[in-house]
């Protein structure tokens, strides 16, 4: 079984049609689904670079995520969120309203999911928030590369057995299998009209904001499974040095406990050094230029159930789920 293969060959096809050759189509699709299941890695090989960050710790998204993909078939709106689960608090409250708001939102819907046949309790609540949905719902079935590739019509089946969706694509976005079919798939269903961005944008967040994550990013990748949840990265500066191609940024990491702030500093300030060098070199990448960054720590106790804090570090409930 060829994973390349024409998706005729696996599933009906819905029946829709490409439309008129040559007109322009451009629209929005949500990438959704369970935490870890690989959103932001498929969003960036499809954008063709790197916007949201990555790890394979739970609630490495937090916010909506707004990337474009353009080609000469028109626009793709991507809006990748954070995983849905079970809020604990209000930080987790803000992360499941931005992807459930998100889903009712768009044209299209991406449901990624893992390969395997059993639909476990998170998928199952997913399925309950899809069944409301109006929009045409794909089925991504992520990671094949970590699987036989007989053993995916099984997961296939299953799945099918659960909703009636648009369509159904396996794909690998870690090494990119499937994922031109994807594209293929995402603009038949998109509408026709004007492109919303220039074909040279690739995302609407702020330079700011992308830092910031990127700095969050390399302290998931550094530090130990509890520190990581009850951190947040503020930038407190960020200029461009006159006349010369260097920026200057300084940035706070906040944590919940006094405990973690020793976890995150290191013996020596080691910990914290590791953190901002691999932070400084994708900020250098992304900047094309020399970075000068300094990184702080503060304790901000309970900060995630805390709605004037959250709102400070960028999660404001209030202004996007209106």
């Amino acid at each position: 079984m060829e994973f390349n293969m024409n998706l005729d060959e696996m599933l009906a096809q819905s029946g829709i049609s490409d439309g008129r050759s040559g007109d322009i189509k451009s629209g929005f699709a949500a990438i959704i689904g369970r935490p870890n299941v690989g959103k932001s890695t498929l969003m960036n090989r499809i954008i063709g670079q790197k916007i949201a960050i990555t790890s394979n710790k739970p609630q490495t998204t937090r916010n909506r995520i707004q990337t474009v993909y353009t080609d000469d078939r028109g626009q793709i709106v991507f809006l990748d969120t954070p995983g849905i689960h079970k809020a604990k608090n209000k930080l987790g409250e803000y992360m499941v309203g931005a992807a459930e708001k998100t889903i009712d939102e768009v044209d299209l819907v991406l449901w990624l999911v893992e390969p395997s046949s059993f639909i476990g309790a998170g998928d199952e609540h997913i399925l309950e928030k899809l069944s409301k949905v109006k929009s045409p719902v794909v089925l991504v079935i992520n990671k094949i590369d970590t699987i036989k590739k007989e053993e995916v019509l099984p997961v296939i089946a299953e799945y099918k057995n659960k909703m009636d969706f648009a369509e159904i694509v396996p794909i690998s976005a870690y090494d990119g299998t499937g994922t031109d079919d994807l594209v293929d798939v995402i603009f038949k269903y998109m509408p026709y009209g004007p492109m919303f961005y220039d074909e040279d944008t690739v995302t609407d967040q702020p330079m700011r904001q992308i830092v910031a994550e990127i700095v969050r990013e390399k302290a998931l990748h550094a530090l130990d499974e509890e520190v990581p949840h009850g951190i947040a990265v503020v930038i407190d500066s960020m200029k461009k040095r006159k006349g010369k191609k260097i920026t200057d940024i300084d940035a706070t990491i906040i944590c919940e406990r006094e405990s973690h702030k020793g976890i995150i500093i290191g013996k020596g300030g080691s910990m914290l050094k590791k953190i901002g060098t691999n932070a400084r070199f994708e900020i250098e990448k992304l900047l094309e230029q020399k970075v000068n960054l300094k990184l702080f720590v503060k304790v901000k106790k309970e900060w995630r159930d805390s709605d004037f804090l959250l709102k400070n570090f960028g999660y404001d409930a209030k202004n996007d789920f209106k």
